[in-house]
């Protein structure tokens, strides 16, 4: 009978040239699905009958390294068939090789962690998802590249584009300035760069760089260090495209931003206003829909009067509905400057009257950070005691959270009723993230997060 072997190798093309550079420091991807992480943890098995040779593979968080599908999942993927590899949890989780060859995982949070790895030797150091970590963590952790182990030290990284990270600068030269998309004939060249005072300069060779630093003796030479961006998407990664086709109809669903950023891998692409929200993108109906299964309605808080200040912000509360057909309805925008009592009379009374014309609605409120932002959410959940409310902490920026919606609303799934609100609505939304005011951006989708947070909304009233 036959032995099933298994062959680990890359795939041709991007993930191949990526595992064949000789580049000091390598960057990989500009794009999801590229087969990024794969080709991290391909790399150290070339070496894995060396009994010195050690590698870490490094994320932000500890979460993002043991989290469902995550860097540990994959690891066990590919280690977990090889003969004598054995996978220890303690200290941390840490592949050992017949050979006696080594690659661990960690995380660097915050600049608190580094000196945790100060007198570590490791000849292979990857990042996955460098955008994540600061340039004071990925130059710290540069000096911690090194080994005796026979194996000349090197460091590889993976990415998703980010116009505001200091890797978009660190790879401009790979980078159309103009369009913000890789240049395909630069993809894996090699350039050097010397970095002193936090100031890095660069040079197509290393000994222009030990001209214009006047590096003679052995040690000074060996100062620059080379680096090359490897650029891939998700149309590299045929093995994803054939496992999960729709991988690649997820990526086109993303909103404007996203799917430029994710799919064509552009590193220019940045918030701006109408990239969002446009009016011309939605529906408008003349009066509510009847086939409405779900309702959230959502605030966003702020206790200011009128006579305060034209400069302060507004109380804001977007109803939103999910319709049998699948798609999205705006029903009702409030937006207006009140005092703090008057708020919470405001959110009462709307409760009420969307409570009798809608039978069931649920309130969702913000939680700010806190104890202060807890006792305000117990309290108004006290206040509107019988009714369904919800407060939810909220996370990331406030881009980061327009996105799903945004997405949606791109498609062409949003509805929007006939309202002498829809002109501020629109407005505000047409000019995200750009306006001053974002109080109906941030009510709407966090009104949409409230109804795709359990994603069934009766499905009892969906299928009669």
């Amino acid at each position: 009978m036959a032995n099933n072997v298994r062959i680990l190798k890359p795939q041709e093309g991007p993930q191949e040239a990526f595992l064949s550079s000789s580049a000091d420091i390598v960057i990989y991807g500009g794009a999801a699905g590229g087969g990024k992480t794969y080709g991290l943890l391909l790399e150290p098995l070339r070496h894995k009958n060396n009994p010195k040779y050690g590698a870490v593979i490094f994320r932000r968080n500890a979460i993002q390294v043991t989290i469902e599908g995550g860097l540990l999942d994959e690891s066990r993927e590919i280690y977990a068939g090889i003969r004598g590899a054995e996978l220890r949890m303690s200290p941390r989780p840490t592949w050992i090789f017949n050979g006696g060859a080594k690659v661990g995982f960690a995380h660097i949070e915050s600049d608190d962690d580094l000196p945790k790895w100060q007198g570590a030797q490791i000849c292979y150091i990857g990042f996955d998802e460098l955008t994540h970590f600061t340039e004071h963590q990925f130059f710290y952790m540069l000096i911690r590249n090194r080994s005796t182990c026979g194996v000349k030290p090197y460091i590889r990284a993976t990415c998703n584009p980010d116009a505001d990270s200091w890797v978009a600068k660190f790879i401009e030269w790979w980078i159309d300035q103009d369009t913000g998309y890789p240049i395909p004939e630069r993809s894996g060249v090699i350039r050097w760069f010397i970095r002193r005072n936090e100031v890095v300069t660069w040079a197509n060779t290393k000994e222009e760089l030990w001209e214009r630093f006047n590096l003679v003796t052995p040690e000074e030479r060996r100062e620059p260090k080379s680096v090359t961006f490897i650029v891939s998407t998700v149309y590299d990664n045929k093995i994803l495209l054939e496992k999960d086709p729709s991988y690649l109809a997820n990526l086109k669903a993303q909103s404007l931003i996203e799917r430029e950023r994710m799919l064509h891998g552009n590193w220019k692409i940045k918030p701006a206003a109408g990239l969002f929200f446009k009016r011309t993108q939605v529906n408008m109906i003349p009066a509510i829909p009847e086939d409405v299964v779900r309702w959230v309605r959502a605030w966003d808080l702020a206790a200011t009067t009128d006579e305060e200040s034209k400069e302060s912000a507004f109380t804001a509360g977007v109803l939103i509905g999910k319709r049998k057909n699948g798609r999205y309805v705006v029903a009702d925008v409030i937006n207006e400057r009140m005092s703090a009592s008057d708020v919470r009379t405001t959110i009462k009374n709307t409760a009420t009257t969307d409570l009798v014309r809608f039978k069931r609605v649920r309130i969702r409120l913000p939680q700010d950070p806190g104890q202060a932002g807890k006792e305000q959410a117990q309290s108004y959940i006290k206040f509107l005691a019988g009714f369904d409310v919800t407060a939810i902490p909220e996370s990331g920026n406030k881009e980061v959270r327009a996105e799903p919606m945004a997405a949606q609303w791109q498609a062409g799934n949003f509805d929007v009723v006939v309202g002498d609100w829809n002109e501020i609505y629109f407005n505000q939304l047409e000019s995200f993230p750009a306006s001053k005011f974002k109080d109906m951006v941030d009510a709407s989708s966090s009104a949409f997060a409230e109804l795709e947070l359990e994603n069934v909304f009766n499905l009892n009233s969906l299928i009669t």
